[in-house]
This record gives C-alpha cells, sequence and structure tokens, in this order.
C-alpha cells in the first residue's frame, strides 16, 4: 500500500482518494436518500444544505492546515471564498436556463446534482493541464494576472444584459444534430417517443438533459475567471481543486435560496470586478516589491472584505425594491 503516500499534484495519493470519495459519498447520499424523491427545494432546506456544505468546506481547512500548515491552509480558504463568489454569477445564468426550458423546480435539484459530477471532472482537467503548465512555464502566472485584470475591467464596464439562451451556440448544435423533445418526461434525462417521420422508437434527449448540458457548458466558461484566479493565490493543484469543489458544492445548494434573491445584488458585478483586478494585480506588485507574494491572510482579507462591502451595499441599496418572479415555476 506503498502506494497511497506517494506524491501526486502535490498530495499524497491517499488524500486525493480521501477527497473523492467524500464527495461521491455526499452526492450519493443527497441522491439516492436525502432527495430520492424529486420536490421542490424551499429556501429553508437550502439554507441548511447550504451550512452542511459550508461547514465542510470550513472543516477542511482545518485539514489542510494540520497536513500542509497554516499559509496552506489560508489559501484554500481565500480559495474557497473567491470561487464560491465569483459562480454566484453563474447563479443568474441557472436561473435563466431553467426558465427557459420551463424546468419545474422540484427537478432542479436533480439537475444541478448530475450538473456537480462534470464539474469534478471537468474542473480536474482544467486545473491539471493548468498546474502543468504554471509548473514547467512560471512566466504564465503573469498572463493569468493580466488576464484577470483586463476580466475585471471589462466586467465593471460591461452591460447588464440577460443571458441569451435561445442564441447560445451548443444548444443550435445539439438541436441541429441531435433528436430532441420538447416535452419534458419527469426527471428522466432520455426519452423514447415515436419519430414522427417513420413512426419508430427512437431516444430522445428531453429539456432536462439540454438544461444540464447548457449549465455544464456556462460553468466551463465561468471556470476560465475562476481557475486562473485561485492560481494566483496558489499553485498548488490540490488546494485549487478542493477549493473548487467544495465552493461549487455549498453553492448549488444556496442556488434555491439565492436565485429569488439574485435581483438584490445590484453591487455584486462591481465588487467581483475589484476582486478580480486585486488578485491579478498582487502578482505584479509582490514583483516590484521583491516578495515572493502578497501575504496569504492579506489577500484573504482584502478579497473578503471588497465582496461584504459589495453585497451589504446592495442589500442597502435594493431594500424597497419588490421581489422577483420565482424561476421556472
Amino acid at each position: 500500500m506503498d502506494f497511497l503516500w506517494v506524491d501526486f499534484q502535490g498530495a499524497a495519493v491517499w488524500m486525493w482518494l480521501a477527497f473523492i470519495s467524500v464527495v461521491i459519498a455526499l452526492l450519493a447520499l443527497d441522491l439516492g436518500v436525502l432527495h430520492r424523491k424529486s420536490h421542490e427545494i424551499g429556501i429553508r432546506e437550502s439554507l441548511l444544505m447550504t451550512g452542511f456544505y459550508m461547514t465542510l468546506g470550513i472543516l477542511f481547512a482545518g485539514f489542510v492546515w494540520s497536513q500542509f500548515g497554516q499559509q496552506a491552509s489560508v489559501e484554500y480558504l481565500t480559495g474557497f471564498v473567491i470561487e464560491k463568489s465569483l459562480a454566484m454569477d453563474n447563479i443568474f445564468v441557472i436561473a435563466m436556463i431553467f426558465g427557459y426550458f420551463s424546468i419545474p423546480r422540484e427537478y432542479q435539484h436533480r439537475v444541478l446534482l448530475y450538473g456537480i459530477l462534470g464539474v469534478i471532472v471537468l474542473r480536474g482537467i482544467m486545473i491539471g493541464a493548468g498546474a502543468a503548465v504554471v509548473e514547467n512555464y512560471g512566466w504564465v502566472l503573469y498572463l493569468f494576472a493580466a488576464f484577470l485584470i483586463i476580466t475585471g475591467v471589462k466586467m465593471m464596464f460591461s452591460s447588464s444584459e440577460p443571458y441569451d439562451v435561445e442564441n447560445n451556440p451548443v444548444l443550435k448544435i445539439l438541436r441541429k444534430h441531435l433528436p430532441i423533445t420538447d416535452r419534458l418526461h419527469g426527471e428522466k434525462f432520455f426519452a423514447r417517443e415515436n419519430d414522427p417521420k417513420t413512426g419508430r422508437l427512437k431516444t430522445y434527449l428531453t429539456p432536462l438533459m439540454l438544461a444540464l448540458i447548457l449549465i455544464e457548458f456556462a460553468d466551463l466558461v465561468f471556470a476560465v475567471d475562476s481557475i486562473p484566479a485561485i492560481f494566483a493565490i496558489t499553485t498548488d493543484p490540490f488546494i485549487v481543486y478542493t477549493s473548487n469543489i467544495f465552493a461549487i458544492l455549498g453553492l448549488r445548494a444556496l442556488y434555491f435560496a439565492l436565485a429569488a434573491l439574485i435581483h438584490r445584488f445590484a453591487y455584486l458585478k462591481y465588487a467581483l470586478s475589484v476582486v478580480l483586478i486585486f488578485i491579478g494585480s498582487k502578482i505584479f506588485v509582490a514583483d516590484m516589491l521583491g516578495l515572493a507574494k502578497i501575504p496569504p491572510l492579506v489577500s484573504l482579507g482584502v478579497t473578503v472584505a471588497i465582496l461584504a462591502a459589495g453585497i451589504l451595499g446592495s442589500l442597502w441599496a435594493t431594500r424597497d425594491r419588490p421581489a422577483a418572479t420565482k424561476p421556472a415555476e
């Protein structure tokens, strides 16, 4: 069993296996026990699920501390906060996708949970590739930093246009090349229907499957911002990956509470843009000051302060704004 202690991507093999096993067990418990029967997730249940995943994510920071030390633990928490914050913008997109396909709320949790399986694989591939590139070409971190600054500036001055599901290129490709039914078949992702041309039974993708694919694609797009942001904090693949997955687990659970309140976060976009600019800039600042990096506690403190100001400012400014319509009733 010596191979369990072999170093792989910055951590022993047993740590990777233990983490993946915990995540799979959580998903199996969620889908196979707690939500075996599809039902509408209310705000209370959403908050309880979020509290559970948040607690696990924070407890994992203690595990990181015990294995790698304080600095690694703070870097994990910073990555956790950044990923969770950046992914909040994805909630609006998810709500638009569910609304476009008229996915009932009782089926939405199932789509989000299966979506996490794709996230586990896709994020792993992207982070593994990014770590290999950074290890062999250290100067790539400066490209990441410049990309984050440019992205932050663009986000700050971009218009808040609704997400256009109809013209999504992935949806157009799916409709052109695959058999698709517009009818829901309960919680099924695939359905057998008679082909109107031949009269024979044929397997079709249901709107539930289309929603799942588009949500996975949206997560891939958002990962292009979030992964470089965390690499700017730490280049340890284990810290980057685990902070990503724990943050996403908690945020998907929080979706049902936040989807109806997303209209209240008027200034969140600006806070996120400042965070991206700060994270990108600190690499150049550290270089100019002759430092290896800005201290992790400083990065975490500044990031939390910026996000707190954006969220609290948003809630105060929109305190009299009427509630938004629930998505995809």
